[in-house]
């Protein structure tokens, strides 16, 4: 969905695409499907997104130009091995040119990271270990993500580890897994907004 928004306020996406997220005769699924307006490749597998974003970085470093590449993780991805190739030839290929924000609420669908997988902490540690600079923020803190992006290191990848809470602000959905699956209804949506600062 951070997707969808993004490619929303840049004029991709109409504000009738959005409105049509999931919906019949919309065209924008829970997971980007490639030939969709900015869409450059299918993410519904978990594991492919860090390996295409270092493809992408590695590319602009050999054409020498000055751009980053961002990367969207969540803990659920962060349990495929393929991820963990793509971080080890990150540091491997010097790319500096990547950073990568790791939704981090200890959730993988319906079950808590830190009770079904705890060889997955240290998880900061375990990314310096691989050559990263790792930085852990508070996720809900756009001054310390913005923050950690501007004091990075110019010769390592970055990873941003966000501490957040899964549905935060919403007393009826912090922390309670199905709310990784369904959609609340008309009440649930009134009732939501009316919980949420949004100052």
């Amino acid at each position: 969905m951070a997707q969808y928004v993004i490619l929303n306020g840049l004029g991709v996406l109409s504000d009738t695409d959005l409105e049509l997220y999931c919906k019949p005769g919309g065209k924008l699924g829970a997971h980007p499907d490639y030939g969709n307006p900015g869409i450059h490749a299918s993410t519904g597998s978990l594991g492919h997104g860090l390996g295409i974003a270092l493809g992408q970085a590695y590319a602009e470093k050999l054409k020498g130009a000055d751009t980053q590449v961002f990367c969207l993780l969540s803990d659920g991805e962060l349990q495929e091995g393929s991820t963990w190739e793509a971080v080890m030839m990150a540091a491997n290929l010097d790319i500096s040119n990547l950073t990568a924000f790791v939704d981090f609420n200890d959730f993988g669908g319906l079950e808590r990271m830190s009770e079904g997988h705890k060889s997955f902490y240290p998880l900061v540690e375990k990314f310096r270990a691989f050559g990263w600079q790792s930085v852990e923020v508070d996720g809900h803190s756009n001054l310390e993500i913005t923050s950690a992006f501007n004091n990075r290191s110019l010769d390592k990848p970055l990873v941003v580890v966000c501490r957040t809470t899964k549905g935060k602000g919403i007393s009826f959905m912090e922390n309670v897994p199905i709310w990784h699956y369904r959609s609340p209804t008309k009440e649930e949506y009134v009732l939501a907004l009316s919980e949420l600062d949004l100052k």
